[in-house]
This record gives C-alpha cells, structure tokens and sequence, in this order.
C-alpha cells in the first residue's frame, strides 16, 4: 500500500505512436504539482413534461471530453528526452559520444504533428490505494523554464489531451538516480552565433516556448473525441533575463534593437571522457522589447530584460540535452 496522501503519488509517460492510442508508462519524472484533468461537456434535456418539477437524469448526456492541465517539475538530468520531444517536434534518437555512456539529445524546432504522450497519473486514496488516471493523446501546447540565484532549473509543461481513460493498470513506478540541474552551473551567453561568450551579472533566466495549436478539432462519427490538434500559428518564444547593471551590452541592444544570438545553458558533472551532463537551449536571434534600468533607490541596479526569439534565417532554436538516457 502507497502513503494515502500526495506522497504516494505517481506519473510516468511515454511517447505514442499514434495519437490517442495508449502506450505503457516507461519514464517516470519527479514533480512537484500536476493539474491533469478531464474536462466534460454535458447537455440536460429541457423537455417539459406535465408536473415534472427537476430535470430528468436519464436525459443527460455525454457530447464531448478533453485533458487540459499542467505539470511542474524539476529539471533532472535523465529522463526529460520524451517531453522536450513533444515540445520541439523533432524525431529524436540519442547519439551515443564515442565509446561512452554519454548521449546527445538534439531537439530542433518543428511541427509537433504526431507527438504525443500518453501520461499516467497515480492518485492515492487516504486509504493508501493508489486510483489510475490515464491521459491518451497529450500534446504539449507550452513550456516555461526558469531559473534564479540559489535555484533549481524548473519546467512547467501544459497539455491538451484527448480522453482519460481510468480502465488501464497502473505502472509500477521506476526512478533512475536523478540530480537537478541548477543556479551554480548556470551560463547565460550572447554575440555572434556558434561564439556567444558569457554575460556577467544575470540573477535569473526564463524561457517560454508557446505552441499555439487547434485544439478544438470535434467532428461528427468521433464519439465525442477531438482529433489530433494541428499548429495554427507561429511559434512564439519570450524570456526574460534580470540582473545586475555591470555593463551596457543587453541595455545597447535593446537601444539599437539589433538582434544577437542566446544560449542559456547547465552543464554538470563529466559522464564519460569530456563529456558532462548538459542541459542547453539556443536561440539564434533575440531581440529586447523592454529593459532599459532605471534607478529606484540606493541599491544596485539592477534591470529586467524582456525579449523575443526570432528566426535568423539560417539556424534553428533548439534545446541539447546530454545524460545517460540510451532511449527517450
């Protein structure tokens, strides 16, 4: 028997390879919140008959069923491959560095067409059984990275879903040794692409990725299912970087508004040879909107810059990630 609180809680995924179509829960992440949730549209009758005083609760149907809801965790240096999947869109397998333990992740902005997830949740009873929850068909529609002084780097994932479905077994819940990555191997760097050097002074770094999606795709013949969502607008990347005022380079750019290349970076521990756990998103071109410092009493200041990721023509935004994982 689990513990009959949020202790005892449980969520594994694994990518589909189709949408909607269930797949074993094979990775397991740590979380600190979840709001999965089924989400229902009913229609009551209103048909009057003589003296009936309630609505009939034989007439009351079903007409439609979605999954909308968030996780929140702790980015960890195993396991992530399958959610950054599902936000980037790319088809991802993980090379293997030379003769080590050490593998690459690549995940490059594409269409995220066919990347879903079938999420699992466990849900504890205060008797200390666990009740299933299984999420079919879970597209990530945005994710929000964040990390600050004394910090861990932290992901929020929100996700459509198709259905849930309470008729599956619950997975037996395995976890890896898993360390976060966090504030103490931080690098926050700009300048020209591939030779961006380090920014001094940044306290903390977000990164937004949104996927704006058609996620309202209910057809007849569909039993009240929607079909797959399909991307029905650009991909839209903000963040923001605060700090101390030490030198005048994001406050320039954002005067010019010129563009410079982005990379937000984690790099732990070696794994093997010169090969360390990474976990690194770049963005090719960034432009400031807002950020000029201002003075607002005796402390340093220190201003937030907020900013937007563009296309430069030539490189594509991606996000590294480098552990142990053989398979996402």
């Amino acid at each position: 028997m689990a513990i009959g609180s949020g202790l005892g809680a449980q969520i594994g995924y694994s990518p589909e390879s189709s949408y909607g179509t269930f797949v074993a829960p094979a990775k397991f992440v740590e979380f600190t919140k979840e709001s999965l949730a089924l989400k229902k549209t009913t229609a009551q009758s209103a048909g009057i008959a003589a003296g009936r005083l309630l609505p009939l609760s034989a007439r009351r149907v079903l007409t439609r069923q979605e999954v909308q809801g968030s996780i929140d965790l702790e980015i960890v240096n195993k396991s992530m491959g399958g959610l950054l999947q599902a936000l980037m869109g790319t088809t991802v397998t993980p090379v293997q560095q030379v003769a080590t333990t050490a593998y690459l992740q690549t995940h490059i902005l594409a269409d995220t067409f066919g990347k879903s997830l079938t999420i699992q949740k466990g849900v504890p009873l205060t008797t200390g059984v666990v009740t299933d929850k299984t999420f079919l068909g879970c597209k990530v529609t945005s994710a929000e990275f964040s990390c600050e002084v004394g910090g861990m780097l932290t992901g929020s994932f929100e996700f459509d879903g198709k259905s849930c479905d309470e008729a599956q077994t619950l997975a037996s819940a395995s976890y890896p040794n898993m360390s976060p990555f966090h504030f103490a191997q931080m690098a926050v760097k700009t300048g020209t692409y591939a030779s961006e050097t380090a920014r001094d002074g940044v306290r903390k770094m977000s990164v937004k990725i949104e996927r704006p999606q058609a996620t309202e795709r209910f057809y007849a013949g569909q039993a009240g299912l929607k079909k797959e969502p399909i991307s029905n607008d650009q991909v839209k990347i903000t963040g923001t970087i605060e700090g101390d005022y030490i030198d005048t380079i994001l406050d320039d750019l954002h005067t010019s508004d010129g563009a410079t290349s982005l990379v937000w970076e984690f790099i732990g521990p070696i794994i093997a040879s010169t090969y360390a756990e990474t976990f690194r998103i770049t963005l090719p071109a960034v432009r400031f909107d807002e950020g000029p410092p201002v003075v607002d009493g005796f402390d340093v200041v220190k201003p937030s810059f907020n900013f937007t990721s563009l296309y430069d023509g030539t490189n594509p935004v991606k996000i590294e990630y480098m552990s142990t994982d053989v398979t996402l």
